[in-house]
């Protein structure tokens, strides 16, 4: 099971990557942007995200995962003054996850946990929160990819470019290693 740990930890640092990279091709007035009335923007999606995280993963083993401090609608209200401010929040989220996940044992993963009063245990809890973040990562990735469009700078193999990627993989020895350690 410490792979399964170590391969969660891998899997949160690439969509956290994912989210940098693409903040990093974006204004912070491009961040804001919602493409239809009513529609998300990044910078609404990470603050769900994030206010998301610091309600999970604050004393994790300890307490329900949906806090009583939570503001959960007041997280679909862009209140973010500056890109800076947004990457910091964005950040603070990260490090929450990653100060609770990273000093998890094998023995803790069949542990129970709660999320509104539905026990979890640490891995189910560990999954639900990996696909939540995956799928607004996602639609961060996709609204940057609109947003720039053939300005977008791709985050995984671009298009045409299958041919050379698998090139260079299959030049290497086989291994055991994780994908996100050749990014």
């Amino acid at each position: 099971m410490n792979s399964y740990l170590e391969s969660s930890i891998k899997q949160f640092e690439y969509y956290k990557i994912l989210g940098d990279k693409t903040f990093d091709q974006l204004t912070f007035e491009e961040l804001q942007n919602e493409f239809t009335k009513d529609s998300n923007s990044i910078a609404i999606i990470v603050k769900h995200i994030v206010g998301n995280m610091l309600s999970r993963w604050t004393n994790f083993l300890t307490e329900d995962g949906e806090k009583e401090w939570r503001m959960r609608d007041e997280e679909f209200i862009d209140s973010f003054h500056s890109k800076e401010e947004l990457i910091n929040a964005w950040n603070e989220g990260w490090d929450c996850l990653f100060t609770a996940i990273r000093p998890l044992k094998n023995e803790d993963l069949e542990r129970i946990i709660y999320i509104r009063n539905q026990g979890h245990t640490v891995v189910e809890a560990i999954n639900r929160q990996m696909m939540h973040y995956a799928y607004h990562v996602g639609q961060i990735v996709f609204l940057g990819k609109l947003t720039k469009g053939k300005n977008w700078q791709s985050l995984s193999i671009p298009r045409g470019k299958s041919k050379d990627y698998n090139q260079e993989k299959f030049a290497k020895d086989k291994g055991k290693r994780h994908f996100t350690e050749d990014l």
